[in-house]
Parts: C-alpha cells; sequence; structure tokens
C-alpha cells in the first residue's frame, strides 16, 4: 500500500490549523498507523526560531519532523518566478515520509495581511506532494451559513486547479457547554457531557441541512477550558513585570473582568479562572482578590495596568494569598488598552504548555469521523507522480551513484553552466569536450565558476588514441585510418568512442547539433541492446499535475505498425522504471471504430500486435488525445476504455506528430520537458533539442546518469 499524504489548509484565519493537524497525527497514530507529520514552511516564528508545530510532535507525538524551509526562503524563491523550484525543495522534505509512514500529515501555509500569496502555495504543495486536501473552518458567528460559504467558495477555487479534496474539518462548533465553574488548573480533554453531545450532533445536522455539500470528516467542539491560556502565557504575551509569580504556570485564564467597580459589586464576578485588569492604585481592587482566594476561588491572577507598582504595605497585606497562588503582574499601558490587546488575542499551543497541548490533541482525535479514519489506513491508491516529486527523484537517484557524463558540445554556453550546475549539486561527474582555453573564455562571459571537479579534455590531443579502436570496431564497413581520423575530428564521435571503451558512463549531445549526428555514433559503435528491435525515444513531459511519457517524437519519422508496437512497448517500460504507472494510448486522428484509413489503421494494428506481445500492459487506442487524458471527453468518446481519459503515456503515429506536439505543449503550457531519453540502446546516449534550456540539459544529465547507474546494476531503463 502506498502512503497517504494529507494537506491540511485553513478557510480563513483563526481556524486552529496546528491544532487539527496534531489531533489527527493523534487519533491516526491511536489506530495503529504509521503518522508522519511536516510543515514544510516556518510561519510565525522569527528567523532562526524552532517552528512551533514540529516542537509539540515531538514532545508529544514523538516523531521527528523536518526542519521547514524559511518563510524567508520560500518568499525569495517565489518573487523569482521559481515555483518549482521551492516545491523541489518541499518534495525533499517529505519524501523520505512517505518511504516509512502510512499517512503524512501537511500543515499548509495560513492566509495573513503578509503572506498573500499563501492559497497558490498550497494549491501547488497539493500538486508537487500529489495530497488529498482537507479544509479546516471554525465558525465566527451563529449562522452555520456563512462558515457553509466560505468552505465552499475555498473548495471550488482548489478543486478548478484540480485538487482532490476529501473533507472538512469543522473547528470551534458551538457545543453550548454546561460545565459547573470549577478550577481550570487541571484539564480533561474530551469530557463533554451528554447534553454537550448531543448539542454537538445538532450542530453537524445543521451544517448538513444548510447545504454541506462537503463530507465533515471532523466535527471539534469549542472547549474555554482547553482555550485557556496559563497566566505565564498572559505574562509574556503582555510583556508584563511579575510582581509576585505565584502559581503562573498552571493557573489558566478563562474570562477576563476589568476591576472598576467598587470591591462590593465587583465580588460577584470573581470566579474560578478569572483574571482581574485594574490600574495599579486601587488597592482596594487588590486586597478584594486577595481575599477571594484565601476564601478558596482560584482566580487566575491581577493584571496591574499603568505602570502603577502598590505600595509595600499593601503587598505585605496580600502577602498570603501571593504565597498560596495568586498571580500578580503589572504593565504599562492603561486599563482600556490592555483589555483591548488581550480581546484581540489568539492562544496559541504552545510545546511549553504540555497539559494544554496534550488535551487539544486529545480533544481533535475525539471528534474526528472513526470510519473515516479506518478509510485512510486501509485504502489503496495509485499514487500520482508530480513533476516535482519526478524531478526530485530523478536527481535523487542520480546523486547515489555519481556517473561520469561526457558533453562533447563542450564550448556551448548551455551547456557550460549546465555542467557547473550538476557538478555543483553532485548530480554527475561531467566532462567537457573543448578547447580549455575557449571554454574559460565562454563560462567567464557567462558569469559562471566552473567548479575544478569538471572535467575538461582537448579534442586534438585524445584524437590518435582512438583510431586503431575504431577502425578494428568498424573495419566490416571499410573504416581506414585515415577515415578514422576524419571522423574522430566531430567530438559526438569521440565522445561515443569514449563511451564504447566504458571510459564514461552516459553521453548528452544536441544543444548545437542535430538528433542524426547524436544517434549515428550511437547506432554505429553503441548498437541496440539485444532485446530492441529498434532505438526510439520518449520525453517525460512535467505538466503542472503530472508527468507524461511522449513516445516517439525524435528518432523514427514513419515507423510501421510492427515498429509502432514495438516503440509502445518500449515507453511503456521507460514509464514504469521512472515510477509512472503505464497507461499507453495510441494516439490518432480518430478515437476507435469512427474512422477508416491507412492511417488509422496502422495505429489499430499496432494496438492489436503490442497488446498481443504484452498483454500485461493497460493499452488501447487508437485515440484521439483529448480522449486519452480527459475524463469527461473519455466518457462520451470511448466509455468503458480502461486508458481513455487516464493515460500516462502517450504513443504518436510519426514523428510529424509526435515532435509537433510535444513542441507545443512544452512552449504554450510552458512546461519542463526532460529528454528525449533513447530506448533500445545498450548504452545510455541521450539527445537535445536545439532550443534546450540550461534546466532541460541538467535533468537530461541526470536521466542519462540515471540510466547508466541501473545499466550496472542490472535495473531498467
Amino acid at each position: 500500500m502506498s502512503s497517504r499524504t494529507l494537506l491540511l489548509v485553513p478557510t480563513g484565519h483563526r481556524v486552529g490549523l496546528t491544532s487539527i493537524c496534531l489531533g489527527l497525527a493523534r487519533a491516526l497514530d491511536r489506530m495503529g498507523l504509521r503518522v508522519a507529520f511536516a510543515k514544510p514552511i516556518a510561519q510565525g516564528a522569527r528567523e532562526g526560531d524552532v517552528d512551533r508545530s514540529s516542537e509539540i510532535v515531538r514532545a508529544l507525538l514523538g516523531l521527528q519532523p523536518p526542519v521547514p524551509i524559511s518563510l524567508a526562503r520560500a518568499a525569495e524563491l517565489l518573487s523569482d518566478g521559481e515555483d518549482q523550484r521551492l516545491m523541489e525543495e518541499i518534495v525533499a522534505l517529505i519524501s523520505p515520509l512517505e518511504r516509512s509512514a502510512d499517512v503524512v500529515i501537511v500543515e499548509g501555509l495560513v492566509p495573513v495581511e503578509t503572506l498573500m500569496y499563501s492559497v497558490r502555495v498550497n494549491r501547488l504543495m497539493a500538486e508537487a506532494l500529489g495530497a488529498d486536501m482537507v479544509l479546516v473552518g471554525a465558525p465566527h458567528s451563529d449562522d452555520p451559513k456563512e462558515l457553509i460559504d466560505a468552505l465552499e467558495i475555498v473548495a471550488r477555487g482548489y478543486q478548478e486547479k484540480g485538487a482532490r479534496i476529501e473533507g472538512c474539518v469543522v473547528n470551534k462548533a458551538r457545543a453550548a457547554p454546561s460545565r459547573p465553574s470549577v478550577a481550570p488548573s487541571a484539564l480533561i480533554a474530551g469530557g463533554l457531557s451528554k447534553q454537550e453531545f448531543s448539542n454537538l450532533a445538532a450542530s453537524r445536522r445543521e451544517f448538513e441541512d444548510a447545504g454541506l455539500d462537503l463530507p465533515i470528516v471532523g466535527l471539534v467542539p469549542f472547549d474555554p477550558l482547553i482555550a485557556a491560556p496559563r497566566v505565564s502565557d498572559v505574562a509574556r504575551f503582555l510583556d508584563a513585570k511579575v510582581l509576585r509569580a505565584g502559581q503562573s504556570d498552571t493557573r489558566r485564564v478563562t474570562n477576563i473582568r476589568i476591576g472598576a467597580m467598587t470591591p462590593h459589586n465587583l465580588a460577584r464576578f470573581i470566579e474560578p479562572g478569572t483574571l482581574i485588569l485594574t490600574p495599579g492604585d486601587r488597592d482596594d481592587v487588590i486586597m478584594a482578590c486577595a481575599l477571594a482566594s484565601l476564601s478558596g476561588i482560584p482566580m487566575a491572577g491581577i493584571v496591574l495596568t499603568g505602570g502603577i507598582e502598590p505600595s509595600a504595605a499593601v503587598l505585605e497585606l496580600g502577602r498570603r494569598a501571593f504565597e498560596s497562588g495568586l498571580p500578580l503582574l503589572m504593565v504599562e499601558d492603561h486599563t482600556g488598552a490592555t483589555s483591548n490587546r488581550l480581546s484581540a488575542a489568539e492562544w496559541e499551543i504552545s510545546s511549553a504548555d504540555i497539559e494544554r497541548a496534550s488535551a487539544v490533541l486529545d480533544t481533535v482525535a475525539n471528534h474526528m469521523d472513526v470510519k473515516w479514519l479506518a478509510r485512510l489506513g486501509s485504502e489503496t491508491r495509485e499514487p500520482r507522480l508530480s513533476p516535482p516529486a519526478f524531478r526530485y527523484r530523478l536527481l535523487e537517484e542520480a546523486r547515489a551513484e555519481l556517473q561520469r557524463i561526457v558533453l562533447p558540445e563542450g564550448d556551448e554556453p548551455r551547456t557550460i553552466t549546465a555542467a557547473a550546475i550538476c557538478q555543483e549539486r553532485q548530480i554527475a561527474h561531467c566532462i567537457l569536450l573543448g578547447e580549455p582555453e575557449r571554454i574559460a573564455h565562454v563560462a567567464a562571459d557567462q558569469g559562471v565558476r566552473l567548479p575544478p571537479e569538471v572535467e575538461i579534455i582537448r579534442p586534438s590531443e585524445m584524437h590518435t588514441t582512438y583510431v586503431q579502436r575504431l577502425v578494428e570496431m568498424r573495419k566490416h564497413k571499410g573504416m581506414t585510418e585515415d577515415t578514422a581520423h576524419t571522423e574522430l575530428q566531430d567530438n559526438v564521435m569521440l565522445g561515443t568512442m569514449m563511451l564504447a571503451l566504458d571510459e564514461v558512463d552516459g553521453l548528452v549531445s544536441g544543444a548545437v547539433h542535430t538528433t542524426a549526428n547524436t544517434v549515428r555514433p550511437a547506432l554505429q559503435l553503441i548498437k541496440t541492446a539485444p532485446e530492441a528491435r529498434l532505438v526510439s525515444s520518449v520525453f517525460f513531459m512535467c505538466l503542472p499535475e503530472q508527468v507524461l511519457v511522449y513516445g516517439d517524437c525524435a528518432i523514427n519519422p514513419d515507423p510501421n505498425a510492427e515498429e509502432l508496437a514495438d516503440i509502445a512497448i518500449q515507453s511503456a517500460e521507460s514509464a514504469a522504471a521512472f515510477g509512472i504507472t503505464p497507461r499507453v494510448a495510441m494516439i490518432s486522428y480518430s478515437t476507435g471504430e469512427s474512422g477508416a484509413g491507412a492511417d488509422i489503421d496502422k495505429v489499430r494494428n499496432a494496438t492489436a500486435i503490442a497488446k498481443k506481445r504484452r498483454p500485461d500492459l493497460v493499452l488501447d487506442g487508437p485515440l484521439q488525445y483529448d480522449a486519452a487524458v480527459q475524463p469527461e471527453v473519455a466518457r462520451s468518446k470511448a466509455p468503458g476504455s480502461a486508458v481513455a481519459g487516464r493515460a500516462t503515456v502517450l504513443v504518436f503515429p510519426d514523428l510529424n506528430t509526435g515532435n509537433t506536439t510535444y513542441k507545443a505543449v512544452q512552449r504554450s503550457a510552458r512546461v519542463v520537458s526532460i529528454g528525449p531519453m533513447l530506448q533500445g540502446l545498450n548504452k545510455p546516449v541521450n539527445d537535445l533539442s536545439r532550443g534546450a534550456l540550461v534546466e532541460d540539459i541538467i535533468y537530461t544529465i541526470a536521466l542519462t546518469a540515471v540510466q547508466a547507474r541501473r545499466r550496472k546494476t542490472g535495473g531498467k531503463v
């Protein structure tokens, strides 16, 4: 069973996102599932501070979440247009967790005034991680329709971009607590009365009756007892001077009163958990609170305002109350300003407040939908490989064992830049063929610092080394020493000789050479693999939501039905080798039996041949492109097809169609296309488009390195 990744995102401010994330983790942990947690981007902490969510997870759940990316780093990448680079870094954080967990819980970004891009980042994270989304909302009024509207507006915004919404959690739901007024010094999570549970069930029905379409996977009541901060938390928030600490770390604030009345009138408002705000010169109020405390009422404490400290005589009169635990604080602000600050405060749970944090997690866990939790643990789902995940895995596998990749176009500016980056990131050990002086000059013009590990080989010093070997390899074709010397003037031939003799592990060319220039030496010296009938190619098209495989868009101009079947099988194997579940669509301008003609007959025959050779493959054709990839079109044009609407491998009928389609998609949709990766050769040789960007070259080098590594270990490529 593949792991499930859940991305929890808020519908607005102050919905208790962290509490729901961690409570869900506790609920799943109780069920015996392996749970992992991550907050990919730090939020609400100063640079260098430990992330609060991660601290609580370590303290209460024993998990070791990864260190999040700083908000400054995320903002820098986004402002530079490096969205996908940020997603790759996030995938790098989450991927190790997926290997050891049944469910990975990811905490999304909360929208704040200084973070207007949070919704976009949450959507990108869902795509990159292949995550299902859970919306978290909280009512801010007695009208359930207000929250329902917020939930459904947010859900539509995400679903329009292809996100999968699992359901929603309603936090801080009305349960009309009927607890007696008791000292909130010890928290009991989930201790709602029968009446409160009844009210909570009514609240659920209220949401459903009001027309909420989303499944409610959790309905968590508002409980003032577990929402109560400690007096020490209030002191830190107000930056108060602590005159008498008392039991500041255990007494909790459940209500706040302003002590402006005479003691006689104030007395009826002094209850367990009450924090009194009063000017520092109100000795009468201070003494009334001290007497109430000594009489057995465990009020939270006193905050003296206006920067007025009581006299020593007053403090002495109240000494027994303070010694018995009554906290006494002082602030510089006046009473009204202090009251306003406290009213606007959001008391987030803290890893230092273990009692409250544990109670919050238990309360959330107790109110999650048990059937939904069980389904998370038992449901198998085909993983969807997102572009950032694909690129991350590709680079990680390339880094696992550095391969020597020769780049015949060693003085080409994009190639030099890509080689420097690959070496710095330890993606491959790059070898540039070219005059060292020329390469150094081009690198300087590009502002590129070539790492010393990048190997530069002067071709003129290598020609004679390979002349005799080339003659031996091609003498059956009439190769002479003079012809061999001429052939080796071509850097692609020189690099291919190095590969043929196992002096390098792979070759990448094509930034300035044609495909024929790159492939011809490979066919002459490397030759096709024993099991291959022909050499073909695929592109890994990194579309916004998933990676699709296109073949053949670079090599075979007009394959016949037998060859097209081979291309389909090779492309399916390449997809599977790189973690993409192959569902092969044989593309044509007509779907099913609706058309006739030689071109359609070729695709129809190729489909039949491929199915006969590989009955295990999920393959169908002919299919039009829209029927292959769009579920709604597939339902009308190809009902019942196991491929239509879900294709991951698209095989084009000829080079004209394939090359045109890949370039149109690449440029119009602005996607990264990795490849072409050549299929069917004995050793990895890969071609580049002459319009390739530096990024394209980097990933093609990585792809070649992975092919080389798998060839050595006996894995399929």
